[in-house]
């Protein structure tokens, strides 16, 4: 039997600013260099605070210096930099063949610079992560953000949890595993984590068939562009109840309007009450996003080494 949870509508704004283009970001943020996964200690874990405009916020070391601000966003895809922490830190940066960056629009933006960054650390400054990993640098992200984390690389080869209701996020060590139609509670799902494209990003297929990218850097709950409108109201005619605009982080703008809440499941997992908004001035192929007004209720783990996503709810402390 499939387990229902509603979701209550969220006061997370619907701001969207570091989701990559559709099905084509490249996955940048490569592993300088590899050490060997029995010598490495797992990270602790870490405390982060929720703000509507901002997301889920993370201090950072950067090789002795900081804290920085830091982003934890799944649909990134890539790690991202700022030029004023590259300065601060001293980190050495490398030409790359040119990377376009985009969001949900067609505006796009691009960099051939990569940082290169010896020693991070989260939370405090020596709970390190896995050494030696890369960031894009980038010249504009919104105010008050240093860098953008994608979990997914910052933490590999481990991979990790996101328990939202309780601001943590957590490491898992590399011997642990989820196991796909393990039910750990009646409010669970273990799901494929499924790529598009090149991009690593975490995708997961709802229950009437759509790919949906899970995106904590985006504050919509489930964000559809208008041609997949008629799919969430079901053919009538929804209520607006919030109208907003945002920027991605090509620059272009999106302009959202928030429609009566929807019923979607992930695999076993039926959630009710659903936020959702319809997107205009996006792409046509831009992915459908659950993002942190989604989200909110859930501890999500991600292995990937087993591709495989888990939502279990998590009551806050």
């Amino acid at each position: 039997m499939r387990a229902k949870l509603s979701i209550a509508s969220s006061a997370l704004a619907a701001i969207l600013w570091a989701v990559p283009n559709s099905g084509a970001a490249p996955f940048i943020a490569k592993t300088a260099a590899r050490e060997s996964r029995s010598s490495m200690t797992t990270p602790l874990p870490v405390r982060f605070s929720v703000q509507k405009e901002r997301g889920l916020l993370v201090r950072a070391w950067i090789n002795g210096t900081g804290p920085y601000v830091f982003a934890v966003d799944t649909g990134a895809g890539m790690n991202l930099i700022t030029e004023r922490v590259v300065s601060a830190a001293r980190l050495p940066v490398n030409t790359v063949a040119p990377a376009l960056l985009g969001g949900l629009t067609a505006a796009r933006t691009s960099s051939n610079r990569e940082a290169v960054i010896r020693q991070m650390a989260l939370g405090n400054s020596t709970n390190f992560l896995p050494a030696n990993k890369t960031a894009l640098v980038v010249s504009y992200l919104p105010p008050d953000i240093d860098g953008i984390l994608d979990p997914t690389e910052a933490y590999s080869p481990f991979g990790y949890s996101i328990d939202i209701p309780n601001q943590r996020l957590e490491a898992l060590d590399v011997g642990y595993g989820l196991s796909q139609g393990r039910q750990t509670s009646l409010d669970s799902a273990v799901v494929p984590w499924l790529r598009v494209g090149d991009s690593n990003r975490p995708f997961v297929r709802l229950g009437d068939g759509r790919l949906a990218l899970v995106d904590t850097g985006s504050g919509f709950g489930l964000a559809v562009n208008e041609r997949g409108a008629v799919i969430v109201s079901n053919g009538r005619r929804s209520a607006t109840e919030i109208a907003g605009l945002s920027q991605d982080i090509g620059g272009g703008s999106v302009h959202s309007r928030r429609v009566s809440p929807t019923t979607i499941s992930i695999g076993e997992l039926v959630l009710r009450s659903v936020p959702t908004e319809v997107l205009f001035g996006v792409e046509d192929d831009a992915p459908v996003v659950l993002g942190r007004a989604a989200l909110y209720p859930f501890k999500i783990t991600f292995d990937p080494r087993r591709r495989l996503i888990e939502f279990v709810t998590s009551e806050s402390n």
